[in-house]
């Protein structure tokens, strides 16, 4: 999220579980050193992590821990500005051009926070329900996309302003998803893909055919048919 001219892309699948060691304000920006258990030899200042969901940059490297520095306004929006020294982070690198895309693609741009209203055990995993902010929910779709503290997720369930997941272990084991309890707060990503439609159809003059859902004559006016 920190605007410096530069972004990565990413897909939301976790490579590791990061520690935070330290986080330092300074003024209005706060700096996050994270330990990471992976091969950092190759990372150079000025690449972007997926902290959480969150996409920061290199600011140093002290291995086996990198370094953040995170604005006001990502303190703001996101869950990182309650984050203290201990907690558990989801890591991912940027996404390079001959990588799989093994979840969806995700910018690292947080629209907003969410809440965790519920959780019940299944024979699968776990059944996790949401209440998401206005930023993101008009953009839940059943069987759609949803970056949730940087994990790439399908949704289930979807109401006006909450949707449910299913975590299967894999997930759970993987990630800082098994630490979330009941009122917790998550990083909430929606699908660059259905912002980019609604900002496509409301250029285009058909914003005021939404109340009428997807016809074959709106595909066809809007040029996917």
């Amino acid at each position: 999220m920190e605007g410096r001219g530069k972004r990565g892309m990413f897909t939301g699948i976790v490579e590791c579980i990061g520690r935070v060691t330290a986080a330092a304000r300074r003024a209005e920006v706060l700096r996050l050193c994270v330990e990471v258990p992976l091969d950092l030899s190759s990372t150079r200042i000025g690449e972007s992590f997926s902290i959480s969901g969150v996409c920061l940059t290199v600011v140093r490297i002290e291995r086996p821990s990198v370094e953040f520095d995170v604005s006001a306004e990502t303190l703001e929006r996101t869950t990182l500005g309650s984050v203290r020294p201990g907690a558990k982070v989801n890591v991912e690198r940027a996404l390079r051009l001959s990588d799989r895309l093994g979840g969806h693609l995700v910018t690292g741009h947080i629209d907003g926070t969410g809440e965790v209203v519920g959780m019940v055990g299944t024979a699968q995993g776990v059944r996790l329900e949401v209440r998401a902010g206005s930023p993101c929910a008009p953009y839940l779709v059943e069987k759609g996309s949803i970056c949730l503290d940087g994990v790439s997720l399908t949704l289930g369930e979807c109401g006006a302003d909450r949707f449910v997941v299913h975590l299967i272990p894999h997930t759970l084991k993987t990630t800082t998803l098994q630490y979330l309890r009941v009122g917790d707060r998550v990083n909430l990503e929606a699908d660059i893909i259905a912002k980019y439609v609604e900002r496509f159809l409301g250029r285009s003059g058909l914003a005021g055919a939404r109340g009428h859902g997807v016809s074959r004559d709106l595909l066809e006016k809007s040029g996917f048919l």
